[in-house]
């Protein structure tokens, strides 16, 4: 590796929208996250759904007019 040129890598702390808090290693010293393993559904089994403005309702209506 040539000196000089790559970006010094160490401790860092990860601050999630949630409030957790943990310590990793990064070249960026202090990171603030939207989710986290502790809140993430993937992580956490809870599934969330969100229809926003009925798009799959309207979505039905329009292709089942084509059907047929």
């Amino acid at each position: 590796m040539k000196k000089g040129i790559h970006p010094e890598y160490g401790p860092a702390t990860v601050t999630c929208s949630c409030g957790n808090v943990f310590r990793t290693n990064s070249t960026v010293k202090d990171m603030h996250v939207n989710s986290c393993s502790a809140c993430h559904p993937y992580y956490t089994g809870k599934k969330t759904f969100v229809d926003t403005e009925g798009r799959i309702d309207a979505f039905k209506r329009r292709f089942a007019a084509k059907k047929g």
